[in-house]
């Protein structure tokens, strides 16, 4: 952004959640030439650190790496990072942010909480040694937790519970992966390609349960057994749950901020309080590449949010946010990459086993709207100008030998 004109009367801005977000925004206002206050609130006792590790490497490697910090030196972009602070109410009248330990006031507030993973609701889920994973001290745990021989049950077969159960195979640990839909990720990338990941899961020894849900956990203090929808009983020394997030919008009530599964933001992702703005998990706005109401959960989509937040509360050039979405796994050493959104219509580049690569490419309405790669980096990423401007099916459609339709 070169030679933009800063609003005037912008001089404090305040960023609650010391998130991905609230580090890509920091960078991004300083970028431009925002020479203004800038005050980071996080209720953990770290500050903003790379998160799509910790389910990877991080549980995976023999030795614990240290985790990616956004912001390692605060002091030199100017910044007041309060960690171990808790955002408790927004009195959005007087612009003014209530923590547990002081009150923040602001010119221009962005909210960058991220999200809270979906508790697990059945009788023993506070046991010990039922977890969720969304922290550096759950991942921590979990991976002291993960040893050859050791019986985790995995609850949730989406992208994060693919991840931990491939991290736990590669520790040597025995593996339940349990999923209430017919197929992993069948919502996220349709059928044909979801039954290539259930076969993928079962290479690997991941004993993957579908149209499966959990009934009860049983255990004395600790977890032991799980008892699932099916009648069957599976042994377990440590439960892992990902069955979702929800967003982090419970002390934001009273504020005026609307709240829509995430903070209801227009297309510039302000919220309905002006000068209150959501960046990341916890940010809702209708997406003018799609025009659907969105709420996106990648780390791509968060860094290119925050361009438009600083834009849009910080300087005169305001601009809708309009995101292609684009999100990456790593499953068992294999590359899973997913651009734009599947449709029923997909043309599968490929054949083989369920360790082989492929492209999958989705199309609606004439369009070419998404496409998957397993190991297909540069294919799929050719793709990407494509996705982003819907081109239509016809001036992309390539069936090379070994195509497959549906």
């Amino acid at each position: 952004m070169a030679d933009v004109e800063l609003v005037d009367g912008v001089r404090r801005l305040v960023i609650v959640g010391a998130s991905l977000g609230a580090a890509r925004v920091v960078e991004e206002a300083r970028r431009i030439g925002f020479d203004g206050e800038i005050t980071v609130i996080g209720e953990e006792a770290h500050g903003p650190y790379d998160r799509p590790p910790l389910t990877k490497e991080f549980l995976a490697g023999e030795d614990e790496p240290e985790p990616f910090w956004h912001l390692p030196d605060p002091d030199s972009q100017g910044v007041k990072l309060f960690t171990g602070t808790k955002a408790l109410s927004l009195d959005s009248r007087n612009r003014r942010v209530r923590t547990d330990k002081w009150d923040i006031e602001y010119d221009a507030l962005v909210i960058a909480v991220g999200a809270q993973p979906r508790p697990l609701d059945v009788d023993g889920a506070q046991l010990e040694g039922v977890t969720t994973l969304r922290t550096l001290g759950q991942a921590r745990a979990i991976r002291e937790a993960l040893e050859p021989g050791a019986r985790v049950v995995v609850v949730g077969a989406g992208f994060i519970g693919g991840e931990v159960a491939s991290s736990a195979r590669a520790r040597g640990a025995d593996v339940t992966l349990v999923e209430a839909l017919e197929l992993p990720l069948v919502g996220a990338v349709g059928s044909l390609v979801a039954e290539r990941l259930a076969y993928l899961h079962r290479q690997y020894d991941v004993d993957l349960l579908t149209r499966t849900k959990v009934r009860q956990i049983r255990g004395h203090g600790r977890a032991e057994k799980v008892s699932l929808s099916d009648g069957t009983t599976v042994p377990a020394d440590l439960v892992i749950v990902g069955i979702g997030v929800e967003p982090a919008t419970g002390w934001l009530r009273g504020s005026g901020v609307a709240i829509s599964d995430g903070v209801a933001c227009s297309p510039y992702l302000e919220s309905t309080v002006p000068g209150v703005y959501a960046v990341g998990d916890v940010a809702r706005w209708v997406n003018p590449w799609n025009g659907r109401s969105t709420r996106m959960e990648h780390w791509t989509s968060t860094g290119e949010q925050a361009e438009f937040v600083v834009r849009n509360a910080l300087t005169t050039d305001r601009r809708p946010c309009s995101i292609t979405p684009y999100f990456w796994s790593e499953w068992y050493g294999h590359k899973l990459q997913l651009l734009g959104e599947p449709a029923d219509e997909v043309e599968l580049i490929g054949h083989g086993g369920a360790t082989d690569p492929f492209l999958a490419q989705y199309r609606y309405d004439g369009q070419l709207v998404g496409a998957f790669g397993f190991d297909r980096t540069g294919p799929l990423m050719k793709l990407r100008t494509a996705v982003a401007e819907r081109l239509s099916w016809q001036s992309m459609l390539r069936r090379p030998e070994g195509t497959a339709r549906t």
